[in-house]
């Protein structure tokens, strides 16, 4: 073995590292102490590339002389993360008019001379950046090199020693590149990453006998079921080339001649070599190799691509046969991920005419026509035609629109708007904030600047996963909820510490939360209930009551609506706690927006229009998300919450009646004062009284409070008195500790977080520094005041990994999120739990 400062001979012994050298030179190291046939290999570090950067190069003489005297070297990138990326693969270094006289004596001429050219081309337009259009077409190494000698002003270069010195500086300078650096910054790389090299000898694919260049991997990227996939080019060489329409198959395959017909020993050995590979590096590998005359050369093995259910299955498969432990799968899959598997995604490879991208507001994707309005989309969806909805922005009045659509898409709003919370909640991809949209909805059109006007009825796919806008329909993938993501999930529930309760407000987000194993419901917000066309009528007659007695009217009609929905929930989670929060919107977003549904109403109600139009006015309020709303409302129009209680209550009763007792948990919204918890309290106390009176059944339910405000954080002690628990809600939080509105801030705060001003946009990812203080503050004052108070976090960061390792080493009981989120969440608490017990290991092997 030759060590140099400057470069290292890969052997079973060297010291590499994959921290100095790289993913790839470590990967190789491995592949040799698997004693595979791996051709001879020289590593060069981060801190020598980054010398050839700046013009000092290590001895090439040496390196060279290494591989000995007429060898053609190949040059690949080794980046310490794969995904990282790095420079091209460049092949026949040293390829030069001795060579290839050579070469064409054993090989023949063809031979010579296409590898030659190849080398030509591949030197000047790749290393030297020459114009490729001068390098195309059927030419010879001769007219090659005249192309290359007149661009630039010297002969092609003979000797391998400056052809290696081109090659390596070009890969050096290459990496610095401003392209290359976001690129790989992107994929989570710092801003100092290095990159290695690995200088290897050429097996000569294009040699005599069975000869030739593949890569093959033996599961499904797609599937991650046992499959083998590849392609094999008889004389060819290098990845690229496989792509040639005379390439074949890898095993016996109907559709055309396969390697495995002519050199089945060959395809065996690859079989063989897999397994392994599968078992040492503890891993599915995709491996590059080429035949010389019959002789098998592995050059280089990497990580099988693969979708997020191949993921899935690949670590649970690797797990069940024994060659990873079972946290080691939990811990390799990075939670996000299973949004690939929930939600149905635009498959793996499929060309994208991206017309414009917005906010990735909820993950998943949707082919369907545009509709511009909610009664659009419930029509469409009556004639079973899909489509998407697009708004300017969503408001409550569009919720039955929006269960109608395949997926949502609006031109403002953020990753926390209505749109997005509630296409979350409905597992609906969502792109929001798509500012380079025009819609016009008198027209009904929606224009994209640059590139053509679409009206309604047109086809647009919406990409929730990446933010995009995509012209006409692509091809899909279907979500997989089974098989391994099920066994996955079974061994997360095992490994995690921290409950995972859903945010679900309709029994059909109740059946899918339970679906996906959750520990009860953390949040049931009641007003989504009142939004269907009947209960809408009520409500606003409830809404325009000129007195308690007409009021109470209207609510004794919702009285039944609301005690069926319970009923249906308490059946469907079989016992497990449901958190029902009170209701909480301001009373105008029950109430039309425009001229024609106000006249609808007035109808509906036999009221004159200027006297609907006038009741609209008055309940308007300039900042209705800080006004009457919550708890607030509760206090000032008390029978609202007590027709709810009573709802609850008598479904309490009527499932208990008929399995394990029902434990309904009652939640106050917006609270800011111990006071008004006294006062709902007591009114909810005594209609419990009532319906235990008027039943003669007994019940127990659980009263608390959904911790809103700063004050409430601040005041926890006192409120935590009078509350069995506290339910942190970090949406509104968030909101009023930031003075910024969750609707509004997507139209600045991509530029915040790219200015520095916020690491990320809080309304996304929890602010641990600022709202995390408050929910400390307010865990800690509670508990000390009453310590048996169960501590939750129910906001959509409920779903987020980071706001669920915050609220495991805060002491919280239990997060909950939308349903789509709670396999995320569940991931997420395992894979934290994992690492705490100092059971987390690097999930690259190290032989």
């Amino acid at each position: 073995m030759l060590t140099t400062p400057n470069f290292v001979e890969i052997t079973p012994t060297a010291d590499i590292r994959k921290d100095r050298h790289g993913n790839r030179a470590k990967c190789l190291q491995r592949l040799i102490r698997l004693d595979l046939p791996v051709p001879h290999t020289v590593a060069l570090s981060f801190d020598t590339v980054r010398a050839i950067a700046d013009g000092r190069m290590p001895d090439l003489d040496a390196l060279v002389g290494v591989f000995g005297k007429g060898a053609l070297l190949s040059v690949r990138s080794s980046s310490e993360m794969s995904d990282w990326g790095g420079p091209g693969t460049i092949l026949n270094i040293g390829m030069g008019d001795e060579v290839a006289a050579r070469l064409s004596e054993t090989h023949g001429p063809d031979v010579a001379n296409a590898a030659y050219t190849a080398f030509i081309r591949t030197f000047a337009v790749d290393v030297h950046r020459l114009d490729a259009d001068e390098f195309e077409g059927p030419i010879t190494p001769r007219i090659a090199k005249e192309a290359y000698e007149a661009e630039m002003e010297e002969p092609f270069p003979q000797d391998p020693t400056a052809q290696l010195a081109e090659v390596l500086r070009s890969m050096a300078r290459a990496w610095d590149g401003t392209t290359a650096r976001i690129l790989r910054q992107a994929q989570g790389a710092p801003a100092d990453a290095g990159l290695g090299l690995v200088v290897q000898n050429m097996a000569l694919g294009p040699g005599q006998g069975i000869s030739g260049a593949g890569v093959v991997q033996f599961v499904s990227s797609q599937t991650g079921e046992p499959q083998v996939t590849g392609r094999y080019l008889p004389r060819g060489q290098g990845r690229e080339t496989l792509t040639d329409g005379e390439a074949q198959f890898i095993e016996h395959d109907t559709r055309g001649p396969s390697l495995e017909d002519v050199a089945p020993e060959q395809v065996q050995a690859l079989r063989e070599a897999a397994a392994l590979m599968r078992v040492r590096l503890r891993e599915e590998m995709q491996t590059e190799f080429t035949l010389m005359d019959g002789q098998l050369s592995i050059l280089d093995a990497v990580r099988t691509p693969r979708s997020a259910r191949g993921e899935v299955t690949i670590a649970v498969a690797l797990a069940e046969d024994g060659v990873i432990p079972r946290h080691e799968a939990l811990s390799r899959i990075p939670p996000f991920t299973l949004n690939g598997l929930l939600h149905r995604q635009i498959a793996v490879g499929v060309d994208r005419d991206v017309l414009t991208t917005g906010v990735a507001a909820a993950p998943g994707a949707a082919t369907g026509k545009i509709v511009f309005s909610a009664a659009a989309a419930q029509a469409a969806a009556a004639q079973g035609e899909p489509c998407i909805l697009v708004r300017r922005e969503t408001s409550p009045e569009d919720i039955r629109g929006m269960h109608a659509a395949q997926a949502i898409l609006t031109e403002r709003g953020g990753a926390s708007s209505h749109a997005a919370v509630i296409a979350r909640g409905l597992g609906l991809p969502c792109v929001s904030g798509a500012t380079r949209l025009q819609m016009d909805v008198r027209k009904k059109t929606l224009t994209v600047a640059g590139r053509k006007v679409f009206h309604e009825g047109d086809i647009i796919t919406i990409d929730g996963t990446a933010g995009e806008v995509i012209n006409g329909a692509v091809e899909m993938v279907e979500p997989a909820l089974g098989g391994a993501f099920a066994t996955l999930m079974d061994w997360a529930d095992e490994a995690r510490d921290i409950g995972v309760r859903a945010n679900a407000d309709t029994p059909e987000d109740a059946a899918m939360a339970h679906r996906f194993g959750v520990d009860g419901i953390g949040l049931c917000r009641t007003e989504h209930m009142f939004f269907d066309p009947l209960r809408l009528t009520v409500m606003r007659e409830m809404i325009f009551a000129e007195n308690a007695q007409d009021r109470q009217a209207a609510l004794d009609r919702l009285l039944p609506m609301q005690r069926a929905d319970f009923i249906e929930l308490f059946k469907l989670m079989r016992g497990q706690p449901v958190t029902i929060r009170l209701f909480d919107p301001p009373l105008h977003e029950f109430l039309p927006g425009d001229r024609e549904g106000t006249r609808a109403l007035a109808e509906a109600l036999d009221l004159p229009v200027s006297r609907v139009a006038s009741r609209i006015e008055n309940l308007q309020e300039f900042n209705p998300m800080l006004g009457l709303r919550g708890v607030r409302l509760g206090v000032t129009i008390p029978e609202i919450y007590e027709m709810q209680a009573r709802a609850i209550f008598e479904a309490t009763i009527k499932v208990s009646n008929k399995g394990a007792p029902v434990v309904p948990e009652i939640m106050i919204p917006l609270v800011s004062a111990r006071r008004e918890v006294e006062l709902i309290k007591a009114r909810v106390d005594a209609i419990a009284a009532e319906v235990r009176l008027k039943s003669g059944k007994d019940f127990t339910y659980r009263l608390g409070v959904m911790v809103e405000t700063p004050r409430a954080a601040l005041r926890a002690g006192e409120i935590a008195e009078h509350s069995a628990f506290l339910s942190f809600g970090t949406n509104d939080l968030t909101q009023m500790t930031y003075g910024l509105s969750r609707d509004d801030a997507g139209r600045f705060m991509s530029d915040y977080v790219q200015q520095g001003v916020f690491p990320e946009d809080p309304f996304r990812e929890l602010d641990v520094d600022g709202v995390g203080e408050l929910l400390l503050l307010g865990s800690e004052r509670g508990r000390a005041a009453r310590p048996d108070v169960t501590l939750a976090l129910c906001g959509e960061h409920g779903g987020h990994p980071e706001a669920v390792d915050f609220s495991r080493k805060a002491g919280f009981d239990y997060v909950s999120c939308s349903p789509f989120r709670v396999p995320v969440a569940k991931l997420a608490a395992a894979q934290f739990a994992i690492r705490d017990k100092g059971l987390a290991e690097d999930v690259h092997a190290t032989l």
